[in-house]
């Protein structure tokens, strides 16, 4: 239990989400009303996916003042706060690729000849996508998001887009390792590239640090870990998921989440 902790209270949420939005749109009930690309909370609260709108925005469309203020409130609870966190306790795709993952390390497939990908390639399909939602006048990622489609499809209903779902995993699982969330996702760059400044962060403490290197082998953005084993501070890419594999992993206690601010007051680095 100690050993998978974040592991367990990531999908807790993500199962948690994906009822109150089903319950939303099944039941009538309030918690959750919409899908993660526009949605209410509890009756009152807008909540506009932030990529969805600049997609809907670089198209041309006219939008609500409703639908800016629910994305700037998105926006700014993960930049300020969560980081990148969406993809990790949110996302239900994440769930998919992770059991990719799963599968791949107990078939053991061997990942040596796995395609060599950039993970900036996220930021350059991020930006192709604002450029296709201008030149064709629709929200290009949208159309084609396998997150969208698998959340509408657990709500509503599974269709054709259950085969967007299986050409993720059956990428994650048999080309590249973290493919899609780690290299290609355009949200997921978008998330990372207004994270930098969060405030709650994975921490690390080199005096704790014995270089099993645990953290490293199974974070999906191995990159972030760079100062493991050299120096004790804040993993401060907004690369990050902050999903906490790193912590579950760590049998010295040498990560652990934390406030920057707060942390940065009581024992600067």
């Amino acid at each position: 239990m100690k050993e998978n902790k974040f592991l367990m209270a990531r999908r807790i949420i993500q199962v948690a989400v994906l009822f109150f939005f089903f319950a939303g749109n099944s039941f009538g009930w309030n918690i959750l009303k919409g899908n993660l690309s526009t949605a209410r909370a509890f009756g009152a609260l807008p909540l506009s996916d932030p990529f969805g709108l600049l997609q809907v925005l670089a198209a041309g469309s006219l939008v609500s003042m409703e639908a800016i203020a629910g994305a700037l409130l998105v926006a700014l609870v993960y930049a300020v706060v969560g980081g990148r966190a969406f993809c990790s306790w949110i996302c239900p795709l994440n769930i998919i690729t992770d059991a990719a993952n799963w599968l791949k390390k107990i078939l053991r497939i061997d990942t040596a000849g796995e395609w060599s990908m950039s993970r900036a390639s996220r930021y350059w399909i991020m930006a192709l996508s604002l450029v296709i939602s201008a030149l064709l006048g629709v929200a290009a990622f949208e159309w084609i998001s396998p997150i969208s489609m698998l959340h509408r499809g657990l709500i509503f209903g599974m269709g054709l887009g259950s085969l967007s779902v299986l050409a993720v995993f059956l990428f994650d699982l048999f080309l590249k390792k973290n493919g899609f969330c780690g290299h290609l996702c355009p949200l997921g760059g978008f998330y990372s590239a207004i994270a930098t400044f969060s405030l709650i962060r994975v921490k690390h403490t080199r005096e704790r640090c014995t270089l099993c290197m645990k953290c490293v082998d199974i974070c999906p953005e191995q990159q972030v870990l760079h100062r493991v084993g050299h120096r004790t501070g804040f993993i401060l890419s907004g690369e990050c998921v902050n999903c906490g594999r790193c912590i579950d992993v760590c049998e010295e206690g040498a990560l652990g989440f934390s406030n920057r601010l707060v942390s940065q007051k009581t024992s600067p680095i």
